[in-house]
């Protein structure tokens, strides 16, 4: 039996793929559980049309993602900071800092999607990746600066 798959299915395939399968194990356990599709004409057919819809859609994404990544990658900014003896920050900077002052900037980006591996705890320039799509990252610096 040929079946289109609409899902992942982990030693099966990907979504999309048109494989063939036991009748039982396709009318037992993909049907039911809403994993494919019969491989019918009319099924092929909307299937690659949704296919090209889709791919439409992700590549518009990608150039906005890419656009939003030569902005960002243009920008810097600067926080600043209350310090102590030998320079040492009172807290520190953070993903959520740094999503703040980009909202200033009107570029919403989640906090989660600031890639900073720890606090910023020092004074300095930094470089700071940030993840606008699956395999779109941009690098902002993030100058920290004493507060005058």
């Amino acid at each position: 039996m040929r079946v289109i798959l609409r899902e992942d299915v982990r030693d099966l395939g990907q979504a999309g793929d048109i494989i063939e399968v036991k009748s039982g194990y396709g009318r037992n356990f993909l049907f039911p559980r809403n994993l494919a599709i019969p491989a019918t004409k009319a099924n092929v057919l909307a299937i690659s049309e949704i296919e090209k819809q889709t791919n439409i859609r992700e590549r518009k994404k990608r150039n906005e993602a890419e656009k939003l990544k030569d902005n960002l990658e243009k920008m810097s900014l600067t926080v600043e900071v209350q310090v102590g003896e030998e320079d040492k920050i009172f807290g520190s900077v953070t993903s959520q800092n740094i999503a703040a002052l980009l909202a200033e900037q009107n570029i919403n980006i989640d906090k989660r999607n600031i890639l900073l591996e720890e606090p910023i705890k020092s004074l300095g320039v930094y470089t700071v990746p940030i993840k606008i799509e699956k395999d779109v990252i941009a690098n902002i610096k993030v100058w920290v600066i004493r507060k005058a």
